[in-house]
């Protein structure tokens, strides 16, 4: 208690505003250009920010710039650091201590400025409770507003959902935070796989209750229920809603003001993908975990910030609304046949500054001239937008035309109060024209002619001292002062006030000084004050329509991607798939959307453009006049995992409203997609290959239905050979069920022995991939035919890999003997049973081991 009463008042502030946040949050404390770090806080701050760590009186401190504040701020918060920021809320005042608050905590979840966020995705915010009966979740990104729950009684079926929203940051109660990654099965190792690598903050479990949280969300968005949401308010997933309006609202230190809609996300709605088919399929992120060499970089020819998210979250959400996804097209297959028009819009769209988030960082007090720069510039672009879009009249790109709203009023106000040329802060000073207000220009004429008259004073001075160096200079703990050297202290006249001594040189005032200086910070004052008030009144006039704001945003993001397919479809000769609610999948010359584009970029030149070598996909849940299983065999290399990949993809795009790489494209709507490809281990939760690859499997044969796509490669590869034949054997077998429809399939293997299934299985058809082979050499064709491959060219395709020679031709060798051997084997089984028919009872074990 001793130590305590001799804090000075400041550091009471401190440790009044620390002992509110978690250990693991640094405070940043403002002291005028610095934000201080103290204590604890610095010690774990400089050695993460590689700064320099000092001590004073025993206590460790540690500092950043205010102005430079968010450069290291960055830093932190991609190691996942939370930041707690105390600024000072007052204008500092000479012997007074400068009131100060918590003002914000940003997490990684809850990040706002531009700076800290990526513009093209959005930044989740994602919250759990798992329920006796179901798991509840909610998400939401505070920079946008979206905010989305969802209640799911089987919770992998939710997973795919998270995958692909990609969360920044996971709240969970508290009690189970630890349970939930123990828990074995399913669920366990989903959770386990959503939390790897990203910020997971447990929270009190009350903050999960319905009740509390329907209650929370309500008032957050400003209604008396939730029906004109279409939700009830008894939704289990309010909860979590609630959790994270809590979390929201503890980290901007005020109630998030962005926050207008609700929505419910349904697995009933949308095609379902698990996690392992989005790894596998690599719509967000390729096999070396980057956007590049992924389904949503090839598909993504948007211009705008907005229309990147809106394209990111079709994707992870394909439609099962043939309404919806027909109305897609049809706006694609506008723009496809208006080129001009379309390549005048994007140019328009380019000038467009991200409304949504903006108005979202407006909304949450967080404001600077630039963003309202922003906004000016976007209404200024509109009437161009609106009048282009007038030559699309009653079509489906009217209807989205109609939600682009008139701003005219508002545009006037913006281009009337605010300068050319924007500072970064308000507090910089010349946010708002000359001219806009009659007392602010009268301040700024106050301050201009002190300026001026400061000039003249400090030449006067020189001229009456004799000091030529002497200057006029100003800060903001001692105001205006005469800066006089120790070398011209003798030439100082005896009317000077002696204010501070330097090292270097001693610093005065006059009463004449003393007196210009009230004025001068009187007008100053008056102007920062008057000038704040007004850029205010003019973001409240701006969130007078934000409302109409973001739907015309959503409008621009819209027109945003379907140019952006048009503009793939028209370079690539893509298609307009035929949807319906038939079990048909009829793909004519299809092709891999993301191998064809990056074959192209290989031979940087159109002379690759036609590389890829297109094929036919035809399958029938039913079985009518198609088959439902397609059963690939062929050599390594020969394109077999392309070839199924590619139909999977196709489907995804046909069901996000895209075109499609193929010639024609008949499809009767899928609900899920499954795929089991590639070899891959997750050791750390000791599962082996083959236990991922059973794992999956086990997945796919427990939740696929007769309206799903399934897409298999090398099933049973991970284990000895017999075993593996006998589960891919029976793995087919379970697709094909007898007196009822299954699962569309394309199963690629090595076992050739699976070919024989066509003569039991009346809807499974064999196909191969084709390949010529001169001189035991193999040219790949990359054509898929009907009917088995004969081998499986290995030995061929080691050579093309460049093992050594003597290693080649020793596994000819012994492939000649394997191969003599299994014919042998063959004929003394046949000769055994010639053998038992004549009365011969000898085991048969007991007579191959004589032979």
């Amino acid at each position: 208690m001793a130590a305590e009463k001799k804090l000075t008042p400041m550091m009471q502030q401190w440790h009044e505003i620390r002992a509110k946040l978690s250990d693991d949050t640094l405070l940043l404390f403002r002291l005028g250009d610095f934000y201080e770090i103290f204590k604890q806080d610095a010690e774990r701050g400089a050695k993460l920010l590689g700064i320099t760590l000092t001590h004073r009186h025993g206590m460790p401190m540690a500092g950043i710039p205010y102005h430079a504040a968010d450069t290291y701020m960055q830093k932190l918060l991609d190691r996942g650091i939370k930041i707690a920021i105390c600024d000072q809320t007052e204008t500092p005042k000479p012997g007074k201590l400068v009131k100060r608050e918590l003002t914000r905590i940003i997490t990684p979840g809850t990040r706002l400025a531009d700076t800290q966020i990526d513009a093209n995705r959005n930044h989740f915010l994602l919250a759990l409770d798992l329920g006796k009966k179901a798991l509840q979740a909610a998400w939401l990104d505070l920079t946008t507003g979206e905010f989305v729950i969802a209640s799911e009684a089987r919770p992998e079926n939710l997973f795919a959902a998270f995958e692909g929203i990609d969360p920044r940051e996971i709240i969970v109660p508290e009690g189970a935070a630890q349970s939930w990654a123990d828990t074995e099965g399913s669920f366990g190792e989903l959770y386990t796989h959503i939390c790897d690598g990203r910020a997971v903050t447990p929270i009190p479990d009350y903050h999960f209750d319905v009740a509390s949280g329907t209650q929370s969300v309500m008032d957050t968005l400003g209604v008396l229920n939730l029906e004109g949401f279409g939700i009830a308010k008894d939704h289990a997933a309010l909860g979590a809603a609630g959790a994270l309006v809590h979390y929201a609202t503890e980290t901007l230190c005020a109630k998030p003001e962005n926050l207008r809609q609700l929505r419910e996300y349904s697995t009933k709605r949308t095609l379902l993908l698990d996690p392992a088919t989005l790894r596998n399929l690599e719509i967000f992120k390729s096999a070396a975990s980057t956007r590049q060499g992924s389904l949503l970089e090839a598909m993504d020819g948007t211009v705008t910030p907005p229309g990147a998210r809106l394209l990111e979250r079709w994707l992870c959400a394909p439609e099962l609304d043939l309404e919806e996804i027909r109305r897609r097209q049809d706006c694609v297959e506008e723009f496809v046949a208006a080129p001009g028009l379309t390549t005048e819009l994007q140019q328009m769209l380019r000038g467009i500054r991200d409304i949504e988030r903006i108005l979202g960082r407006l909304q949450n007090r967080m404001r600077n001239p630039r963003e309202l720069g922003g906004v000016r510039d976007t209404l200024n672009a509109l009437p161009g937008i609106a009048v282009t879009l007038l030559e699309f009249p009653e079509t489906p790109v009217a209807a989205i035309a109609g939600r682009i709203h008139n701003f005219d009023t508002l545009c006037e106000k913006l281009a009337g109060g605010l300068a050319d040329e924007l500072p970064g802060k308000i507090d910089d000073g010349g946010t708002i024209r000359d001219g806009y207000d009659e007392q602010l220009d009268h301040y700024r004429s106050l301050t201009r002619d002190s300026q001026k008259w400061l000039t003249e004073f400090e030449l006067d001075e020189q001229a009456r001292t004799g000091i030529k160096n002497l200057r006029i200079k100003y800060n903001g703990a001692f105001g205006y002062f005469i800066e006089v050297t120790k070398a011209n202290l003798a030439l100082v006249p005896e009317d000077y006030i002696r204010k501070q001594t330097m090292k270097n040189a001693e610093r005065y005032t006059t009463d004449v000084l003393k007196e210009r200086e009230r004025e001068i910070l009187h007008a100053e004052e008056k102007a920062i004050a008057r000038e704040e008030e007004l850029f205010n009144g003019l973001i409240d006039a701006i969130l007078e329509y934000a409302d109409s704001l973001k739907e015309t945003a959503a409008a621009l993001a819209e027109i945003d991607v379907l140019m952006g397919w048009a503009g793939m479809a028209r370079e690539w000769d893509y298609c307009k798939p035929s949807l319906d609610d038939s079990d048909r999948l009829q793909i004519d010359q299809g092709r891999h959307p993301v191998v064809e584009q990056m074959l192209r970029d290989q031979r940087l030149g159109l002379a690759g453009t036609h590389a890829f070598v297109p094929n036919d996909s035809n399958l029938s849940s039913s079985g009518d006049k198609l088959p439902q299983i397609a059963l690939i065999t062929g050599p390594n290399m020969a394109g077999k995992s392309t070839y199924i990949r590619q139909v999977a993809l196709i489907v995804l795009m046909a069901q996000s409203g895209a075109w499609v790489p193929a010639r024609s494209c008949q499809l009767g709507l899928v609900d899920r997609i499954f795929s089991r490809v590639g070899a891959s281990d997750e050791l750390a939760r000791g599962n082996s290959t083959f236990m991922v690859e059973m794992n999956e499997t086990a997945n796919i044969l427990n939740n696929s239905t007769e309206r799903s796509l399934v897409i298999l490669d090398e099933i049973g590869r991970g284990t000895s050979t017999y075993d593996g034949l006998s589960i891919a054997w029976a793995v087919i077998e379970h697709l094909h069920p007898k007196d009822a429809s299954g699962p569309r399939t394309l199963f690629a293997t090595h076992y050739h022995e699976l070919t024989q299934l066509a003569k039991t299985l009346e809807r499974l058809e064999n196909y191969s991939v084709a390949v010529k082979e001169w001189n035991d050499e193999i040219v790949f064709v990359r054509q898929v035919v009907k009917g088995a491959a004969d081998r499986s060219y290995g030995i061929q395709v080691a050579r093309l890999a460049g093992l050594p020679t003597t290693v080649i031709d020793r596994a000819k060798t012994i492939l000649q003997r394997l191969e003599a051997d299994d014919s042998s084997h063959n004929l003394l089984r046949k000769r055994m049973k010639k053998e038992k028919s004549g009365g011969d009872t000898r085991d048969e074990d007991d007579q191959l081991a004589l032979f």
